[in-house]
């Protein structure tokens, strides 16, 4: 059966950091690119960032720019969300997300959702 499970959230202080980790079984996994996403305002799904399925590109949201780093191990099948300098912005489910076709930050364009890891950035 195929599955894609998100591990790692947890709570952080504000400045602080935390990697959160995804890992696939029963995929094609080097085929499809992957994302990661989180609440917006007004509870919808945004794309944090994606990686392509051999990591030549990434894309990242404009509010994690610079902070954020993803990565894949597709001899592993899994991926890590590095997260640095959180903030409290940044509190909310994490979800991975597997996607048959360009690295994407949409949530339409996904075919296979995680059932999310919570961080909560909070002093």
């Amino acid at each position: 059966q195929s599955q894609l499970v998100e591990s790692g959230g947890g709570v952080v202080t504000p400045g602080g950091s935390l990697t959160l980790s995804c890992s696939a079984s029963g995929f094609t996994f080097d085929l499809l690119s992957l994302s990661w996403f989180r609440p917006a305002p007004g509870n919808e799904r945004e794309g944090v960032a994606c990686v392509s399925p051999g990591s030549e590109a990434t894309n990242y949201a404009n509010s994690v720019t610079g902070r954020f780093t993803i990565s894949r191990d597709n001899a592993k099948n899994t991926s890590q969300l590095r997260m640095n300098s959180v903030t409290i912005d940044d509190t909310g489910v994490y979800y991975c997300a597997l996607v048959d076709g360009l690295c994407s930050l949409d949530r339409f364009l996904v075919d296979h959702w995680g059932q999310g890891t919570q961080v909560t950035v909070s002093s």
